[in-house]
């Protein structure tokens, strides 16, 4: 009988300082929010592109959640004009085509490839990237590329 109410004891206090009890959130985004941050900043993009861009840069009006943050480069040059990783604002006004990660991949001609297919699509582009305010070792990462107007835009989730 005691080790019974033992058990049920250790259960319930598990089961109370469970993190989906308290409503806390992870520390990083999946990949349905990463596809919902990015329609966002679509719309955000068709209604103000400069005003978008801004926010994008700035991490504001919600386009910075956890580790998913909205990155853009132009269509024409594929020069990046937003970058919501504070850990890679260096990249800003490079040409995404150059862009390499720690295993030597090219991702940014796949990211670029990606942002050049119809409007609307979205395509996933797998790559290593530091996550955002953490340590600077890259991490598996996938981003959600997709073209909106003359941008290409994307948002990636950590593995």
């Amino acid at each position: 009988m005691m080790r019974t109410f033992m058990l049920a004891a250790a259960s319930a206090a598990v089961f109370a300082l469970s993190p989906t009890v308290f409503g806390q959130q992870s520390d990083h985004g999946t990949a349905e929010q990463a596809k919902a941050m990015l329609l966002k900043a679509e719309a955000a993009v068709k209604a103000d592109k400069t005003k978008a861009i801004s926010m994008f840069n700035n991490g504001e009006g919600g386009f910075r959640d956890r580790d998913l943050y909205v990155f853009c480069a132009n269509a024409s040059d594929a020069k990046i004009v937003a970058q919501g990783n504070p850990n890679a604002k260096q990249q800003l006004g490079q040409d995404q085509r150059t862009l390499k990660d720690a295993t030597g991949k090219a991702f940014g001609l796949e990211l670029y490839a990606a942002g050049n297919k119809p409007d609307g699509q979205i395509t996933e582009v797998r790559y290593m990237f530091p996550k955002p305010g953490a340590d600077p070792k890259p991490v598996p990462k996938v981003s959600l590329v997709t073209r909106v107007s003359d941008l290409i835009c994307g948002v990636g989730y950590y593995k």
